[in-house]
C-alpha cells in the first residue's frame, strides 16, 4: 500500500491559541469519505501528535474528529505559556509545520 502526504487529503491545517497554556490544531478534510477513512482506521492519534511535536503522549489533551466540518481537532499542553519569556508564537498560528509530514496509507 502506497502513502500520501496529509496535505493532499485536507483543505486545512491550521494551528491556534487555545488559552495560555495549550494549542489546538485542526485538519480539515476535502471530503466526507476521506474524512471516515482516516477517522475510521485511527490514522491520527494522540501517540502520533505526540511524537510529531516530541512530548510526552500525557500531553496531548486531546484527539476529536468533529464530523459536521469533516475535521480532526488535536489539543496539547504548551511547551511555553504564551506571552511566557522565551516564547515566540502568542498566537500559536505557526505550529502547524510538524502536522505536515503526516503520510497516510492510501490506495484509492
Amino acid at each position: 500500500m502506497s502513502k500520501i502526504n496529509i496535505t493532499e487529503l485536507t483543505t486545512v491545517i491550521r494551528s491556534k491559541n487555545a488559552g495560555p497554556y495549550e494549542l489546538t490544531f485542526d485538519l480539515i478534510f476535502k471530503t466526507e469519505e476521506i474524512f471516515n477513512y482516516v477517522v475510521e482506521n485511527k490514522f491520527i492519534t494522540e501517540e502520533l501528535i505526540a511524537k510529531l511535536y516530541g512530548i510526552d503522549v500525557e500531553k496531548v489533551i486531546s484527539v476529536v474528529p468533529y464530523s459536521p466540518s469533516k475535521a480532526i481537532k488535536a489539543t496539547i499542553v504548551r511547551p511555553i505559556a504564551a506571552g511566557d519569556v522565551g516564547e515566540t508564537d502568542v498566537y500559536g498560528a505557526q505550529q502547524h509545520g510538524p502536522l505536515l509530514n503526516i503520510e497516510i496509507p492510501w490506495e484509492r
